[in-house]
């Protein structure tokens, strides 16, 4: 109607909250992401636990590593130059991936010239933090490649050892393992692994199956008796021949 008064299109404003004008941060631009469990670009990441993050967000006690990432408490910012602020760095990126044995951890500071002396000093603090735990790290071991991998106490020992783990903690780790247990994962081994050997001679199945169990640590008499009740299960003598399971 000719005259009549339209009001113009108000503008959207800031939404007021409490008396205070609460403004819509565009994305990217807040602290955090949409997800209050993913940090933005501006503040990095975190690591899967929650503790280590490497790329410039804040840790949970406010403490800083020398580059800003995420430090255990006490851990004090350092110059990035700095030799025991590159050793830290450098064991908090290595656990943040996975755990590791002080040796690995060693290992890996010589390889970035880092002094001996300033090596054990951050292997020292991290131990005392309880970041580096050979003990722990060799029944989780021993637990993972047992149920995953099928590994027997021989084999897991070997894969200890070569990761630096001290024989006692290596003896410890490997006595969690129940003997029955290791004997009824073997069984399960050559169960799995019988079917293929089907139609060939008895004595090379016996020598294939030995041979399997003989590569993943168990010992011989485990294993030819474990051979020998799956073979006459099936209504077959099991035949090893001249050579001992230990040279297989």
């Amino acid at each position: 109607m000719a005259g009549e008064y339209t009001p113009a299109r108000r503008r959207p404003g800031p939404r007021v909250r409490g008396g205070r004008a609460d403004s819509a941060a565009a994305p990217g631009q807040g602290p955090w992401s949409s997800d209050p469990d993913e940090p933005s670009e501006q503040h990095g990441s975190h690591a899967p636990d929650g503790s280590h993050a490497l790329d410039g967000s804040h840790a949970p006690d406010g403490s800083h590593a020398p580059d800003g990432s995420h430090a255990p408490r006490g851990f004090r910012e350092q110059k990035p130059d700095d030799p025991e602020s590159r050793a830290k760095q450098i064991c908090l990126q290595h656990l943040t991936l996975a755990p590791k044995t002080r040796a690995q951890l060693r290992d890996a500071l010589r390889k970035r010239d880092i002094p001996d002396d300033v090596a054990d000093a951050v292997l020292e603090r991290f131990t005392e933090a309880g970041l580096i735990d050979d003990a722990a790290f060799a029944k989780a071991w021993v637990e993972s490649r047992h149920y995953g991998r099928g590994l027997a106490g021989r084999a897991l020992s070997a894969e200890l050892r070569r990761r630096g783990v001290d024989n006692e903690e290596i003896r410890d780790a490997v006595a969690t393992l129940d003997p029955g247990a290791e004997a009824e994962t073997a069984r399960r081994l050559v169960e799995q692994k019988l079917a293929s050997t089907r139609g060939q001679p008895a004595q090379a199945r016996t020598r294939k199956l030995a041979g399997m169990l003989a590569r993943k640590g168990y010992p011989p008499g485990l294993a030819f008796r474990v051979i020998r009740e799956a073979l006459e299960a099936e209504g077959t003598e099991a035949e090893l021949g001249d050579e001992p399971l230990d040279d297989l």
